[in-house]
């Protein structure tokens, strides 16, 4: 991200523009967006891709596709134990056939939006979706401006954003008070509760423009 890019970010989480489901104009109920996430081997090649679909005025899960690429996943990495713990059927194939059809799906589809948790990371090991708008969840779920559910007491910086403890999994035990839950670190089962994130933040989707990366 650039300096200009960097200060206009500032700016807009100084004074947010759009409060929870109300000032923005919803879109179509047909409307969908795609949370990615992906997983990698120890080369720092993508190794899987998971992709929840949702309604993009609900938040509300309307499929899955899951993605492993072959061979990338035979090198191995951290989470290749649970690559296959998920209830998702997986398509095995190679990056470039898999690029081509989840591009392909999603732009027949009619989706556009691509959200991702730390999204510059997964934009940044998928420069063939670089055509498609990418916003960060990350940048809303860790500022006070955007997260009700941030307790006075944390620490955060003076731009709002917590100093700490943004990732998921803190994230999650916040929204959700469950303080035992765990990423699987499986790309589907990851992407869908990064999705859940977008749901209980119910921020609506104008809201995401100062996520845009």
């Amino acid at each position: 991200m650039n300096v200009n890019s960097s200060l206009d970010f500032l700016n807009m989480i100084k004074t947010p523009s759009v409060s929870p489901r109300t000032k923005a104009a919803q879109p179509s109920s047909k409307d969908m967006i795609a949370v990615i996430d992906t997983e990698t081997n120890w080369r720092d090649e993508v190794m899987s891709l998971g992709v929840a679909l949702a309604d993009a005025e609900t938040f509300a899960l309307l499929g899955k596709r899951y993605y492993i690429f072959n061979p990338e996943c035979r090198v191995g990495g951290m989470f290749s134990g649970v690559m296959y713990k998920t209830d998702a059927k997986a398509i095995t194939c190679t990056r470039d056939e898999a690029m081509a059809d989840i591009g392909q799906f999603l732009m027949d589809s009619g989706i556009s939006r691509i959200f991702a948790y730390n999204a510059k990371f997964d934009l940044g090991h998928l420069p063939e979706l670089c055509g498609f708008e990418w916003f960060d969840i990350m940048r809303m779920a860790a500022y006070r401006q955007y997260n009700k559910f941030i307790p006075e007491t944390a620490p955060c910086c003076k731009t709002g954003r917590l100093k700490t403890n943004y990732g998921v999994e803190p994230i999650m035990h916040m929204l959700t008070g469950n303080g035992s839950y765990r990423e699987t670190h499986n790309a589907v089962n990851d992407a869908c509760d990064e999705l859940k994130i977008v749901e209980l933040l119910a921020l609506p989707l104008d809201a995401y423009e100062c996520a845009r990366i």
